[in-house]
């Protein structure tokens, strides 16, 4: 079975070829192909890969107990695997599931400073664990998070090549629309993306077989694991409290405003008890959170209420696995998104400004006068309005906000949609299979 081609796999070999390379931590979900992308590269590249797996190898949680040196860890993995090789400059120490072992993240200071030995870290849940792990080694190492598939890795997968790829983003660069046979090409690719989403086991199932066969069953199965993780991972007063909040998702997504209501999940739930629920599973890559805005203003740092937001899964695929028997068969047969309150495109876009670099996602909504936006991201001096459309509709709030005299930090928009690429003099249009360019365009647009 050929390897799926990632993102990281050009980040890997750029950080080998810097000099000054520090041990690499590389944080995200489970089942994104963290550990595959690492050990293909460290098969590819070094002479001799040392990986240890914290979970499955409870052995050498004891390698650091003489200290933290590098000499006295590879003594005592050699008094515990003798024929594993370690030769300066030519090993790559691979260390999986550093979660399960913070002692090995004090030891990322010692390999740095050695120099002799390149390190990579990795692990599923790391994020909820990610203050202790930081602070055994500030400093002495970089991070890299990963994401599943995005939209432009799928096309690899679909055989596309980084040419045609680039081509899309001539026409949005350059404003020139797709003819009718790109569009449908394109939006057909991008529905079965959907509803597939990006776990690399999944789109090779998708990719081999050529069908949707076997793909659901998958996704449930993951679906399961989180919540297994979830059982096995949280701490035993968080873990009914998770639990509900995860399993709840689709449920508000499903409403029209699609804000997540800690109140209606459980008799007598209050925000506050829940805070620490929602950022376990945002800390485990399992969600992507949005924030209602204060102010439709810059900065956007701290401009926000953390009791107002909607939650996104952090891949759409998975969302779509989640809905019941009859919406699964309305959607993968007749591609019907649109129904789904416009939550499957709004969770898509979501999720591909997040895998395209913007850290946190931010919405805006206000009753009197109304008002209200699905998301926002900003270019070098201005904050820009992104409306998510399921239908064909009518514009307000984004002509609105561009309009209106009460937010100068807004000078233009972007509307994603069933629509071409077009430019009206206040909102740039784009169909949604573009959403992975965005962040690049509105860079190289100001």
């Amino acid at each position: 079975m050929e390897l799926l081609k990632r993102k990281i796999d050009k980040y890997l070999l750029d950080w080998k070829s810097n000099p000054n390379r520090k041990p690499l931590i590389v944080k995200g979900a489970r089942q994104v192909g963290k550990t595959v992308s690492i050990r293909t590269f460290g098969k590819a590249n070094y002479e001799s890969v040392i990986e240890i797996n914290f979970v499955l190898q409870k052995k050498f949680r004891g390698i650091f107990d003489n200290g933290y040196e590098v000499e006295s860890i590879i003594k005592n993995i050699s008094l515990l695997e003798p024929s594993w090789r370690f030769i300066p400059h030519k090993t790559l120490f691979f260390f999986d599931e550093l979660q399960k072992c913070p002692d090995c993240a004090t030891s990322l200071k010692s390999f740095c400073e050695d120099g002799r030995y390149d390190v990579i870290c990795s692990g599923s849940l790391m994020g909820i664990y990610y203050e202790e792990i930081e602070s055994n080694s500030v400093g002495f190492k970089e991070d890299f998070e990963m994401h599943s598939l995005d939209f432009e890795e799928f096309l690899w997968a679909k055989g596309y090549s980084p040419e045609q790829v680039e081509d899309l983003y001539r026409h949005m660069a350059s404003l020139l629309p797709f003819t009718q046979l790109e569009m449908d090409t394109m939006t057909d690719i991008f529905r079965d993306y959907m509803s597939l989403g990006g776990m690399p086991e999944v789109v090779k199932i998708y990719i081999d077989n050529g069908h949707f066969g076997e793909t659901l069953k998958l996704q449930r199965q993951l679906l399961k694991d989180y919540e297994e993780d979830i059982t096995k991972y949280a701490k035993e007063s968080d873990k009914a409290k998770v639990l509900a909040v995860y399993s709840h998702i689709s449920t508000f997504l499903a409403k029209e405003n699609k804000k997540y209501r800690i109140t209606k999940i459980a008799k007598g739930a209050r925000n506050r008890e829940y805070v620490g629920a929602v950022e376990w599973l945002k800390e485990a890559g399992v969600i992507n959170v949005c924030y209602c805005l204060n102010n439709v203003e810059l900065p956007l740092k701290g401009n926000y209420d953390v009791d107002n937001y909607k939650i996104y899964y952090h891949d759409t695929g998975l969302l779509i696995a989640s809905l019941d028997e009859e919406a699964q068969e309305d959607l993968r047969a007749n591609k019907n998104f649109g129904t789904y309150k416009g939550a499957i495109y709004e969770n898509v876009v979501g999720e591909m400004l997040r895998k395209s670099g913007y850290e946190q996602l931010y919405f805006y909504k206000h009753d009197n006068p109304a008002l209200e936006m699905d998301f926002f991201v900003r270019d070098a001096n201005s904050l820009i309005p992104v409306e998510v459309k399921a239908k064909d509709g009518a514009t307000v709030s984004l002509n609105n906000l561009i309009k209106g005299d009460s937010f100068p930090d807004v000078k233009y928009g972007v509307k994603f949609g069933h629509k071409n690429i077009g430019w009206n003099g206040l909102f740039y249009t784009f169909p949604y299979f573009l959403a992975f360019m965005l962040k690049r365009f509105l860079k190289e647009r100001s």
